[in-house]
């Protein structure tokens, strides 16, 4: 379908490619991440499934009651929201089956559904495709001349990137990318935030799966996980946090629950812990890294403004580590990565780690000024060694990301160095 001004996203390509390979894919993410627009991109019609507050809108209904209706159509066919009506997925897996037709479908869904009244997984016929808020070399704030993958293939680099000012980086953090607001100032992405916080809590929440959550201690939750960005916090600390901060209490049950159903909205992404390639005997540790799927919640949550986060230089780190992790996983995505953090009981961490299909895997340090980039490369280094003297698989690649940076380089001790203002896929 032509759509005006449509910014072209990373995932554009899988899309594509998946089309060719299945008969229905299924674009998954976040409320407002740009599910909707990504779909229309690669579709030729449409159905748009959203539910009121209380009621089920016709579309709906006629799903329920009349899928066929909703499959008509010229394919690929965009049914928008699919989640509202999940007995779609039998319906498209079995006109798939019939038709034996590949990309005939694409559904998005900012939530993940009670598969109750599914009867089939869909394997074989089904490819998910997860889309996160955009990057930034997809908002036009990276000059894209630095490409990830050639990093984690080992290629050299050496180019002049230019100055980055610290109160852009700032502005980039608590913009985000959700791509509704990236023409927005700061303090209106911070407003526009706040409300789409609001209507998760008053709304998505209980339309998730018909349970009432407490609104008051869940907005407690998301305030302790904004203060706890990029840790590796647990539940219990979780919990504690709460408790002594704001002097509230929730159970462990209630607080795992709560969790899932931010999951379940796509609201969180979390890095699993790394550890099967290394092959050495220390133990790794298996804390997921807390990360919101966008920097600009915590901001929001946080009541952050640009002057607060240059005064607060050791909150505007961990955030600006958590724009720079959104950006890596958009873009290890594009060509089959995965991406981890690494922790074990040595006390030897790396704020992110790619691996790569082949099997190599490559080490991250993020940091936000140029004079923390010797000791980043020095710790890089010292973990690479003591993990070969170990016995263990080494990384293939050290690189640190820096914010306020004016080159791309490789150092002589072969430890990369790029500025997150210049990188793309």
């Amino acid at each position: 379908m032509e759509i005006k001004d449509y910014r072209k996203r990373i995932v554009d390509d899988k899309i594509e490619e998946y089309l060719q390979l299945f008969g229905a894919i299924c674009i998954e993410g976040p409320k407002y991440c740009g599910k909707t627009w990504a779909g229309r991109y690669h579709a030729n019609s449409e159905t748009l499934l959203h539910k009121t507050t209380g009621d089920e809108s016709n579309n709906v209904q006629l799903a329920k009651i009349s899928p066929n209706i909703i499959l008509e159509g010229e394919k690929p066919k965009l049914i928008d929201e699919w989640q509202e009506a999940t007995n779609l997925w039998d319906e498209i897996r079995a006109d798939v089956d019939k038709t034996g037709l590949k990309g005939q479908y694409i559904l998005t869904g900012s939530s993940t559904p009670n598969r109750k009244g599914i009867a089939h997984s869909g394997a074989g016929r089904f490819a998910k495709i997860h889309l996160r808020p955009m990057s930034l070399y997809e908002s036009g704030d990276s000059s894209g001349l630095i490409s990830l993958k050639d990093i984690c293939k080992g290629n050299k680099i050496a180019k002049a990137t230019g100055e980055v000012d610290i109160r852009t980086l700032a502005r980039l953090i608590i913009r985000g990318g959700f791509p509704g607001y990236i023409s927005y100032s700061s303090n209106q992405t911070k407003i526009a935030i706040s409300e789409y916080i609001d209507l998760i809590i008053d709304d998505d929440l209980y339309r998730l799966d018909g349970i009432y959550r407490d609104k008051h201690k869940m907005r407690l939750l998301l305030k302790s996980l904004a203060r706890n960005e990029s840790t590796t916090v647990t539940n219990t600390t979780l919990k504690n946090d709460i408790k002594e901060i704001d002097n509230e209490d929730i159970d462990k049950d209630t607080l795992a629950n709560y969790l899932d159903a931010l999951n379940r909205l796509y609201l969180i992404d979390n890095d699993e812990p790394f550890s099967t390639n290394i092959r050495s005997s220390i133990r790794v540790k298996q804390s997921e890294k807390k990360h919101f799927v966008d920097p600009s919640i915590a901001c929001a949550l946080l009541n952050l403004t640009e002057e607060k986060l240059i005064g607060d230089l050791e909150t505007f780190g961990l955030l600006f580590e958590a724009m720079v992790e959104r950006d890596l996983k958009v873009y290890a995505d594009s060509f089959d990565a995965k991406s981890f953090h690494y922790q074990d009981y040595l006390n030897r961490e790396v704020d992110h780690v790619i691996e790569l299909d082949d099997g190599n895997w490559c080490c991250f340090e993020i940091k936000l000024g140029a004079n923390a980039i010797e000791e980043a490369a020095k710790n890089l280094i010292d973990f690479r060694d003591s993990i070969k003297k170990e016995g263990g698989h080494i990384p293939s690649v050290l690189c640190v990301i820096c914010g306020l940076t004016n080159a791309a380089y490789q150092r002589p001790d072969g430890v990369y160095v790029v500025p997150i203002t210049a990188l793309k896929n």
